[in-house]
């Protein structure tokens, strides 16, 4: 279980101290799907920042299964299970998916097993396994090997930034199915997404809403979710378009 207990978070940019985030308390219990929403600007993706560990909070405590990691970094988190997945997934030329999902599972895996994670987020193994995690790949293949190697991972804590970021409508609404696997096999660790897109709200266990840096309402999906609908906090769908005339999220 996770813990923020009366966060805040301010930064300076050659002038006077601007706080991001004030005073966030919520709990993030086991074996739960949650999403943090919002405007735009709102301090969600720092808020997930600082669960993380990529930035330290100027006030409170951060707490995982009641251990105090407020002074921890990214790595000692990550050590202790708190799995991040940016909004733009790196490529890393020279290493094939294969690499990276042992890699992110941290001990030996067989093929059959690195195989097994690639089938769960929905790509067929022998299509992937062994190319390499660079430009070739698109928006969404990279965002759906990334959630492969949180899965590799075996996390207690799965942090995904704004997920649907960048990648086109159909690879998007993969994703959503993905989630809605994960949110079924769900076993004592939990998942905690930031996004805005309904879709991804509609499959929440609980939502938290967040605006300029202060939580403004947390509950249930069934009692957030309908006075979100048709607000700046959630847009129902993708309606970007790319350059090449795709939807994107």
């Amino acid at each position: 279980m996770l813990e923020l207990r009366h966060i805040s978070f301010e930064v300076r940019d050659d002038g006077p101290e601007k706080e991001i985030i004030h005073d966030v308390s919520l709990t993030v219990p086991d074996s739960r799907l949650v999403v943090i929403t919002g405007p735009n600007g709102g301090g969600k993706s720092t808020l997930a920042r600082l669960i993380a560990g990529i930035e330290k909070p100027t006030e409170g405590q951060i707490l995982l299964n009641g251990e105090d990691i407020t002074g921890w970094g990214i790595t000692e988190r990550a050590r202790a299970g708190i799995g991040f997945a940016f909004q733009q997934p790196v490529r890393f030329k020279g290493i094939t998916v294969q690499d990276l999902i042992r890699l992110a599972a941290g001990r030996a895996l067989s093929l059959a097993d690195a195989c097994d994670y690639l089938s769960r987020v929905g790509l067929c193994a022998r299509d992937y396994i062994e190319r390499e995690v660079n430009a070739s790949l698109s928006g969404g293949e990279l965002k759906r090997i990334e959630i492969a190697t949180v899965l590799a991972r075996g996390t207690a804590l799965s942090v995904f930034d704004e997920p649907e970021a960048g990648i086109d409508l159909w690879s998007f609404q993969n994703l959503i199915e993905v989630f809605e696997s994960l949110r079924r096999d769900i076993s004592g660790s939990s998942i905690l997404i930031i996004s805005h897109q309904e879709r991804i709200l509609n499959i929440a266990d609980e939502v938290v809403v967040l605006k300029d840096g202060r939580l403004t309402a947390q509950g249930l999906r069934e009692e957030i979710l309908p006075g979100l609908v048709g607000t700046a906090s959630a847009v129902p769908e993708c309606r970007k378009v790319s350059e090449k005339g795709d939807a994107v999220c």
